[in-house]
């Protein structure tokens, strides 16, 4: 059996002209599926089922990871610990290993996993630069750009030449990795595709010292997404190639494997960013969530979803429990909906009373406003709630990149522990407010336990 590993994800700090971008680009249908592999041919996927879990003290992974924060996931690795087996590139750690299609042992879903996330998952490479490599590359100092071919030799680069963090990105897995540092081990299973390369094999090991479960999508064709970071000061130039992010299928998510873990999740997350790739998968959770009386929480993400991707998102909000974003993507909606406002507390309301299927439910908007209050507001009641944000000193704030993922992380572990809406809010926020204070869209290690509410 060979279980691979890998991630993709366009993030939440994809903005201004990155956002254009990718809106365009996707506009006019710059995008191919990936075609399913014949019948009975070998095929690779990345898992972190604990099948074949590498004890603390494995002398094999004791050189294969500089730095390691469990926690956080996200360390410094060296190329030269990935070697090629069969034309495709493996950790020395002993947990990967390769299975033919039609010999697949089914993995047991366990009620351990009550969160199944879904979105794009990619290898975020972040290292501190000068003016020379900015120049070397093209880019701008403080800047949000999608890959071209003069980038190629960024990623390798910040690897090989600087003392690189990795992190495993895109703006669900964070989140997936912020809900399952507050729950108990083995509470967070996420999904998404990667190619079969050694940003994956990174990518797979990453997640591993989070202690997220991944189940990926594997395209040998198509090389893991990545997001090349230079940090110069306070500014930070994203270089983001999406790769095989683009290529998840709904074939991967009906596999009896995968599909067991759906059934067995009591509570789903969607990254908005998803609409770009594989509507059907979002409505194909959305349609088990409601059948099941299960919450679905669906993150709006990005302004340029609201704009260019209208017609999926419109078709899946009848399933929304939870519908989170920011200002700045509630006043996408409002505008793209024709709501006619500006006041985010209107548009909240729009937001949670919009038609929905399962009535058992109200609905909940979410709308955070940086270090202005969160707005929620409630199917069918007319009073808006506020709630102010965690004071912290300006001097403790590191990088907010990654504090929108971090907040829904720790709403989407309070739904899934079954807290109020008010504990959920105060949980996200305090997650948020330790995010800021890490490089990227981390979370401090040694982990922190949760206080609770006051």
């Amino acid at each position: 059996m060979l279980l691979i590993h890998p991630i993709t994800r366009p993030q939440r700090i994809i903005t201004g002209k990155l956002e254009s971008l990718i809106g365009v680009s996707f506009a006019v249908g710059a995008r191919r599926h990936g075609q399913p592999s014949a019948a009975g041919a070998t095929r690779s996927f990345y898992s972190t089922a604990p099948v074949n879990p590498f004890p603390a003290a494995n002398p094999s992974t004791s050189n294969l990871v500089r730095g390691c924060d469990p926690a956080v996931g996200c360390f410094s690795l060296s190329a030269s610990n990935l070697i090629p087996v069969n034309n495709s590139f493996h950790t020395t750690t002993p947990s990967r290993f390769s299975i033919r299609s039609n010999s697949f042992s089914k993995m047991a879903a366990t009620k351990d996993y009550r969160l199944l996330c879904l979105e794009n998952p990619l290898l975020d490479i972040q290292a501190f630069g000068d003016e020379a490599l900015l120049e070397k590359y093209g880019l701008k100092a403080n800047d949000a750009i999608l890959a071209e071919e003069k980038h190629q030799g960024l990623f390798e680069d910040l690897l090989q030449n600087y003392d690189a963090k990795l992190i495993a990105g895109g703006a669900a897995q964070n989140t997936a990795r912020g809900a399952q540092y507050l729950l108990p081990p083995n509470s967070v299973v996420y999904l998404g595709g990667v190619g079969d390369d050694k940003y994956a094999a990174i990518l797979h090991d990453a997640v591993k010292q989070a202690g997220l479960r991944v189940e990926y999508r594997v395209d040998p064709k198509i090389s893991t997404g990545r997001c090349g970071v230079v940090i110069t000061g306070h500014n930070r130039s994203m270089c983001t190639e999406l790769g095989a992010a683009n290529h998840y299928d709904l074939e991967h998510l009906k596999k009896p494997e995968v599909w067991s873990l759906v059934e067995n999740a009591e509570v789903y997350y969607v990254g908005g960013y998803h609409f770009t790739v594989c509507p059907p998968a979002i409505m194909e959770l959305a349609k088990q969530a409601a059948s099941g009386n299960k919450p679905f929480i669906l993150s709006l993400s990005a302004p340029f979803i609201c704009q260019f991707f209208k017609e999926p998102l419109d078709a899946s909000a009848p399933y929304w429990d939870y519908v989170i974003g920011n200002e700045g993507e509630a006043a996408a909606y409002a505008e793209s909906h024709g709501l006619n406002t500006t006041d985010v507390k209107e548009i909240a309301k729009a937001l949670a009373n919009l038609p929905k299927e399962n009535t058992q439910r109200k609905r909940v908007a979410i709308i955070t406003q940086g270090t202005e209050p969160t707005i929620v507001a409630i199917q069918g009641e007319d009073e808006v709630k506020e709630y102010p944000v965690h004071s912290i000193d300006p001097a403790k704030i590191n990088d907010t990149n990654g504090a929108g993922d971090a907040f829904a992380g720790g709403f989407a572990a309070g739904v899934v522990e079954g807290k109020s809406i008010e504990e959920s809010i105060h949980m996200g926020q305090w997650l948020a407010k330790l995010s800021i204070q890490e490089l990227g869209p981390s979370y401090p290690f040694p982990k922190q336990a949760y206080p609770g509410h006051n």
